[in-house]
């Protein structure tokens, strides 16, 4: 590229005085910079770049005509606009060239030794009134940083725009705060945009950005919605092909980078656990960090969180699908993981109790671990149905739950016969085991009925079943609210430690409380039972109807475990059915 034809806006004799000063430097010069050539006069160049001069100098040779510069900050494009600058050519100094213009100059040392506003000083000054002012363009004079690296690192570009950025993003805040506060209606809700504008930051300048805004007290809120957009952004369309192939072991190659995407963003979550950070984005970013291969300490992360609210989480959001080769159709492991987790957390808060409140029937940890154990009761029959679902991992996740998370069996009763039914090759010995965490008093007089009638249930369970049906028949007849099962006396040993005391006496007090629960549920059915004997006797008088009898025509009016005989002939054969109901 030839230059020597422009050279700088001078007069004659200033020409001559250079020429007679720097008369070892006169004439043309080849510059190659980054295998790209510039033919340029030497004078000028040496007039304000201290660098050519230092290199002049060192070779010691009047007719060099040839200097080689590698690794140029910016490469040929930014060299040239540095020597136009030079040769006094007009160009304009922008947020997307102003950070490659500083560190070209700082590379060719054009400091003001040579020149009075020289070009390190025009563009730090275009840096300090025109940029840092300025939260977008910051953003993007931060953006152009990344193919300057480690040079914008060294004289300090990168640390004063992330500087910029966060102190542009507190008063973004404040003055949001005062909107707020000058609107009549508290519910105003006022997004800062620049949630949007760090999108384009690549992911290290982002998280280091991130991480200054939480030490300068960018509200928490705003941080997520900045943290959710760039991975929507960044993670758009990961994976979609790969989701339900469970013959891909490993990420794509394009999906590497979005690795370190995930990894980082998860470590950028804020640490309060009940933060407002939305169940379904941890659900997504846990989808994707098991596509992409991330860490398992980035997965516990996310699984921990998700734990901490596992109440509530939706059936939905635990269907994740599996990516191992040959496993079944869900990722099971993951969500008993999620469960063990959602345990600790419900024995540390008892723990963490001295007194008795936290064992009350309407304890928000008793509560949650109520709704939990309805949740993976629903989870087990929709994963039940799956061929590829083993019956050690079916019985490892419907295990994990202790027996006082579930007031009543119905939703594990459904699950298994479901499992049974998509099962069929079971032996006796294992339908067995897996019917053996069914409590036959734990379940209501409708599941008892299906229960009895069920030829897919061991013998020795519908005999049990029947027992419990009779033994509840007879109590109900006799005037009595049912026998519960009868509690330790409570009188603890004088040799039991103070701790030993108190963890037997929470233990009795827990077991008190299923059985009022229970016994709810068993006086609501009572009374259920009762509205249609009354109704029996008067439609059908002088017949003789047993309480057993109205007890198997139950399961056909409430639907439980699936639409009444004549429902079920109607919709035969035009409308599929829920994939949500057992099939008797």
């Amino acid at each position: 590229m030839d230059l020597s034809c422009q050279i700088v806006a001078i007069n004659k004799l200033t020409i001559w005085i250079i020429s007679t000063i720097f008369s070892d430097v006169a004439g043309d010069i080849t510059v190659a910079v980054n295998g790209e050539s510039f033919l340029l006069h030497k004078f000028p160049l040496v007039s304000l770049s201290g660098k050519i001069r230092k290199m002049l100098a060192d070779a010691k040779d009047p007719n060099l005509s040839e200097l080689d510069l590698a690794h140029v900050p910016g490469g040929p494009e930014t060299f040239e606009l540095a020597a136009k600058f030079c040769y006094g050519m007009n160009f304009e100094i922008t947020t997307t060239n102003v950070a490659r213009l500083r560190c070209v100059a700082e590379y060719l040392e054009m400091t003001e030794d040579y020149r009075e506003e020289n070009l390190i000083a025009r563009t730090e000054t275009f840096l300090v009134e025109v940029v840092f002012p300025n939260l977008e363009k910051s953003v993007e004079a931060l953006s152009s940083c990344e193919a300057l690296l480690p040079t914008a690192e060294e004289v300090g570009i990168s640390d004063r725009c992330i500087d910029a950025i966060t102190r542009n993003a507190c008063q973004e805040q404040l003055v949001s705060g005062l909107s707020r506060l000058d609107c009549d209606s508290g519910s105003l809700e006022v997004k800062e945009w620049w949630v949007e504008d760090l999108s384009v930051l690549s992911i290290d300048f982002y998280g280091r950005v991130i991480v200054a805004m939480g030490h300068a007290g960018v509200h928490i809120d705003s941080i997520i919605s900045s943290l959710m957009h760039y991975a929507q952004v960044s993670l758009k369309g990961i994976g979609k092909p790969q989701i339900w192939n469970p013959a891909r072991p490993y990420p794509c190659k394009g999906e590497k980078g979005q690795k370190t995407i995930v990894e980082t963003l998860v470590s950028l979550l804020p640490p309060e656990k009940s933060s407002s950070v939305p169940l379904n984005f941890l659900f997504g970013m846990l989808r994707i960090a098991i596509m992409v291969d991330a860490t398992l300490a980035c997965r516990l992360e996310i699984e921990r969180r998700i734990a901490f609210r596992l109440e509530m989480v939706l059936l939905d959001d635990l269907l994740i699908p599996s990516v191992q080769t040959g496993d079944s159709l869900f990722d099971v492991d993951t969500v008993k993981r999620i469960l063990i987790h959602f345990l600790q957390r419900i024995d540390q808060e008892e723990n963490g109790d001295c007194g008795y409140e936290s064992e009350s029937i309407d304890s928000p940890s008793h509560g949650a671990l109520l709704k939990v154990g309805r949740l993976i009761d629903t989870y087990l029959a929709e994963i039940a149905p799956d061929p590829y679902l083993s019956l050690e991992k079916f019985i490892a996740i419907l295990s994990v739950l202790p027996d006082y998370a579930r007031v009543i069996d119905d939703g594990l009763y459904r699950a298994i016969d479901i499992y049974l039914k998509a099962h069929p090759m079971l032996s006796e010995h294992e339908c067995k085991k897996l019917c053996k965490f069914i409590d036959s008093q734990k379940l209501s007089q409708e599941a008892c009925n299906h229960a009895a009638q069920n030829d897919r249930l061991p013998v020795q369970m519908t005999v049990q079943v029947l027992y419990f049906e009779q033994l509840r028949l007879k109590n109900a007849l006799c005037g009595s609210c049912g026998d519960t099962q009868k509690m330790s006396s409570g009188v603890t040993s004088a040799a039991m430690s103070p701790r030993d005391t108190y963890a037997s006496l929470r233990r009795e007090n827990r077991e008190l409380k299923l059985e009022i629960s229970r016994m709810r549920v068993r006086l609501s059915d009572l009374e259920k039972e009762q509205v249609f004997m009354k109704q029996g006797m008067m439609d059908k008088t002088g017949q003789s109807k047993t309480f057993l009898t109205s007890l198997s025509r139950g399961i056909g009016r409430f639907g439980i475990f699936g639409p009444s005989q004549g429902k079920r002939r109607k919709s035969e054969g035009k409308t599929a059915r829920s994939r949500r109901y057992s099939v008797s």
